[in-house]
């Protein structure tokens, strides 16, 4: 599945002891010419996405600001609307609005909140992204689902961009993924997850191949409008591909082969892994990739050499 879309990237940040080097984490990404900073959503030690993005978008010039992704279970999409539509305001329009179901059981256990079947959470994120569209569209809106219900509700203030900042949904599932394919502007596909845990088997190329053809099976005609990323799991910019990939192995729990084979990981030197990512550009439309922060400085002459190509 050919893109037409150029490469994009986005680089994660999470947490900071101070307001100097949050701004500064956002000024070092926008210097090494990533498109986005990006957080993700979880109770532990991490700033919370919505100051943190704002603070992060006033730091800097051009740099977008997104939550990949933001818990849906986290907030009510009555209040989440208002949240993310102030975002967009006062960040001039530089927003992109992450969502997901839910994954990770030890901090709801942890928080006392219930950790619902997959179906349930599942159900609930899609009735949030319906409430949420018309909290961000004119006039009132009464809902009734079965998750939520509203009355007469005002979406205030409206987001900058509109009809709504561009709007994406991450998950590993068929279901999950088709829902994004029908509503989302992106679709972040993202290792499944069992129990809270990954499942290291679909890291493989294989998993990937079915995740797009789900995503392409439920997008339909809205196929070319919808952007692809994936969040990969590590960069390693080195001469010795085998030696990493061996070194590895504990970590990722797959043999060396797997690891070098999956679209997740980046290893090689920086011909081979620019190649692969035009590799999966040309066979899966993913233009669009995001790293841990961790990972931030080693994809950097990557993102200088294909950014906007």
């Amino acid at each position: 599945m050919p893109s037409g879309r150029r490469f994009r990237f986005g680089a994660g940040a999470s947490s900071a002891a101070s307001r100097g080097e949050w701004e500064e984490k956002a000024r070092r990404t926008e210097g090494l010419g990533y498109s986005v900073l990006h957080i993700p959503d979880h109770l532990g030690t991490q700033l919370a996405p919505v100051p943190a993005l704002l603070a992060a978008a006033w730091a800097t010039e051009r740099l977008r600001v997104a939550t990949l992704v933001l818990d849906n279970d986290f907030r009510h999409p009555v209040v989440l609307a208002k949240e993310i539509a102030t975002l967009d305001l006062l960040s001039e329009g530089r927003l992109e609005v992450g969502l997901g179901a839910g994954w990770h059981r030890p901090e709801y256990e942890a928080a006392g909140l219930p950790f619902d079947r997959p179906g349930l959470r599942v159900g609930r994120l899609k009735e949030a992204i319906q409430l949420l569209k018309g909290l961000w569209s004119e006039g009132p809106v009464s809902f009734s689902g079965r998750h939520y219900t509203t009355r007469d509700q005002e979406g205030w203030p409206k987001p900058k961009q509109r009809p709504h900042p561009p709007l994406g949904v991450g998950g590993g599932g068929r279901r999950l993924l088709s829902i994004a394919a029908r509503e989302a502007d992106i679709v972040a596909i993202a290792p499944r997850f069992v129990e809270g845990r990954a499942d290291m088997s679909s890291l493989s190329e294989a998993a990937l191949a079915e995740q797009v053809g789900w995503v392409g099976q439920a997008a339909g005609e809205r196929l070319s409008e919808l952007e692809l990323n994936l969040l990969l799991q590590g960069v390693w910019i080195t001469d010795a591909q085998r030696a990493k990939a061996d070194e590895l192995v504990p970590q990722f729990e797959l043999p060396a082969d797997q690891i070098l084979a999956s679209p997740h990981l980046l290893i090689g030197t920086l011909e081979l892994v620019v190649e692969q990512l035009q590799a999966l550009r040309e066979r899966f439309g993913v233009s669009y990739f995001s790293v841990h922060e961790p990972y931030r400085e080693a994809m950097a002459p990557v993102v200088e050499r294909l950014a906007g190509s």
